[in-house]
């Protein structure tokens, strides 16, 4: 039996809890690496809240004596696991993993659980630019609707390999000048997937992370290196500049020696 308290995702949701915010990957990584402690009853059964018709929530603590102390009402605490937790999610239809640490607390939302259970504990991703429809066509869909999202100042497209299992889909990487959970990130992900870009069952997948300007610089800073899709939103003046290798990309020379047809421009979007 596991009894030792996950203590990088403790420190990571302590930080958290002081201004410190983490990358999104680095305390998804913390939790499925190490596992957290869920309330179980008398019988065993894993506890959620509601306890009604609701889609339910499940409980997490990273260290077990937390949760007992938090949770007086449960039975006991039992470690879950990278394998045990996508084995809940599968079976029970949860909407949302809270998890609480001494002094912070993190809100999972089911599909990103969903995706890291499915990829495995700290898979790794590599980013490509992608010229697939989808992407593309949820690039221009940020250029039409980005405005409507003050707190959204960059957003990159791109497809995403897990080294892990090599499956592909497509991310959007949502810099935003909000705390996160960013409610606007989470706004702008509903509209393009409900108003503008229709997914079907051959589509890829297309996935979401919030970046905070000011705490993920850093990661902000490696995006703009990789050559993706980027639209960045400038609020004061209402531009939209659109970042794109289709555009900047000079055309391979006709084999006739003539000369190619002129490089179109970087666009500009002012406001409309």
């Amino acid at each position: 039996m596991i009894d030792h308290p996950n203590v990088r995702l403790a420190d990571l949701l302590d930080r958290r809890a002081d201004g410190h915010e983490p990358a999104p990957e680095t305390v998804l990584a913390a939790l499925f690496e190490g596992g957290v402690f869920v309330p179980v009853t008398n019988t065993g059964s894993v506890m959620f809240l509601p306890d009604d018709e609701q889609p339910p929530t499940l409980l997490g603590f990273t260290d077990a004596a937390l949760g007992a102390q938090l949770l007086p009402t449960a039975a006991g605490m039992v470690h879950c696991d990278a394998a045990r937790l996508k084995e809940i999610l599968e079976k029970t239809g949860v909407a949302v993993l809270g998890v609480r640490s001494g002094n912070g607390q993190a809100i999972f939302p089911e599909q990103v659980l969903r995706d890291w259970a499915t990829y495995g504990p700290g898979a790794e991703m590599k980013l490509d630019w992608s010229t697939d429809p989808v992407a593309v066509a949820l690039r221009d869909a940020l250029v039409r609707r980005v405005r409507e999202f003050p707190a959204v100042r960059s957003v990159w497209v791109a497809q995403v390999r897990w080294r892990t299992s090599g499956e592909e889909h497509l991310m959007l990487h949502v810099a935003v000048d909000e705390d996160l959970p960013s409610a606007s990130a989470d706004r702008l992900m509903q509209i393009l997937l409900g108003e503008e870009v229709k997914l079907g069952p051959r589509h890829p997948k297309v996935g979401m992370l919030a970046l905070n300007t000011t705490t993920h610089a850093d990661t902000i800073a490696q995006l703009n290196r990789q050559g993706l899709d980027t639209v960045r939103h400038d609020v004061a003046s209402g531009q939209v500049q659109v970042i794109c290798r289709e555009y900047d990309d000079p055309p391979a020379a006709p084999a006739n020696g003539a000369a190619p047809p002129p490089q179109a421009k970087r666009r500009w979007f002012g406001r409309s």
